[in-house]
């Protein structure tokens, strides 16, 4: 009975993502209903971990986007009984750290796929026609052809065929596009009714003329997009990253669309947000996005509910052991 007090005494979640509730405000209920006080990004912005710390210190639970939560701002909240990852990729959060302290962390699973991998297309075919290139063009009256890269039959490959992945690959087959696909986990029976070719990573890397990464952040796959990898790809390739900056080099992949040796990319994530490096921002066969991918009002509703409803099974659950 002391134990369930002493859970109770601490009634505050923190809900760092700016989308969280945006479409529809009754996920706010299920926590009113609970008995908790919610506590909403006050700066508009991904939280610093200066500003983690500060913030998180009197709270029960959290639901975190891409907001740092490391070993310290952990530690800043000794009241902390559960964390719910606002999508699924969980680099941001020291889980190992979080699980010796009894902490759990949920995600979100399946909740934005069909957005993100929407989202990815869209950059595939925004960068291969060079539609904010000539939509600019357009808007300053010059009517000027632009020729851009055929998409229709050309070959992708997919690094990380998960529900993103399969989600892409399911796009392109509408373009009549040849698959190859690597995953350290490789679902053979999807693969084979899908017409998915299991290929490695560096026969992707070296063969595909559109390159699609789905893979988490860990040790093996950071950086795994490197100087070496761009100077194998084909001079006609396409990157597109909606995962996680880390996996690619951003200072040699610079390089590479500078000096032409790949013909294009387009990124949603980066190493730091927004990228520091400002010849980032000069690139013209480069298009930006700011970790929107997942952002429309389908995806937004699925994962407020989704993480609400994890935050607050994990923190019921605290209270009986």
């Amino acid at each position: 009975m002391d134990k369930e007090k002493e859970c109770y005494t601490i009634k505050k979640i923190l809900i760092t993502p700016r989308s969280f509730g945006k479409s529809d405000r009754s996920v706010f209920d299920l926590f009113k209903d609970a008995g908790y006080e919610v506590v909403i990004n006050p700066y508009g912005q991904i939280l610093t971990k200066e500003q983690m710390i500060e913030n998180i210190r009197d709270v029960a639970g959290i639901i975190v986007g891409v907001d740092p939560l490391d070993k310290d701002v952990i530690d800043a909240a000794p009241n902390l009984k559960a964390i719910a990852k606002y999508g699924v990729g969980t680099d941001n959060i020291d889980t190992e750290y979080a699980k010796s302290k009894g902490i759990p962390v949920s995600i979100t699973a399946g909740a934005n796929s069909n957005a993100v991998a929407d989202y990815t297309f869209a950059l595939m075919l925004a960068v291969a026609r060079k539609i904010t290139l000539i939509n600019d063009m357009c808007h300053e009256k010059k009517w000027t052809k632009v020729l851009g890269s055929d998409i229709y039959g050309k070959t992708l490959g997919i690094l990380g065929l998960g529900a993103i992945g399969k989600g892409v690959a399911k796009r392109a087959q509408g373009f009549d596009m040849k698959i190859l696909a690597y995953d350290l986990y490789w679902d053979k029976d999807y693969a084979e009714k899908n017409n998915i070719t299991y290929a490695t990573v560096q026969e992707i890397i070296e063969t595909c003329d559109f390159i699609s990464l789905h893979l988490p952040l860990t040790d093996d796959t950071r950086n795994m997009i490197n100087e070496a990898a761009l100077s194998s790809m084909k001079p006609n390739c396409i990157l597109i990253n909606t995962a996680r900056g880390g996996l690619i080099d951003e200072s040699a992949l610079v390089k590479a669309l500078k000096n032409g040796v790949i013909q294009g990319a387009g990124l949603d994530v980066f190493s730091s947000e927004p990228p520091e490096d400002e010849v980032i921002y000069k690139l013209d066969n480069l298009i930006m996005g700011s970790h929107c991918a997942a952002s429309t009002n389908g995806a937004a509703e699925q994962m407020s509910y989704l993480s609400a409803t994890n935050l607050l099974n994990d923190l019921k659950n605290s209270l009986s052991k």
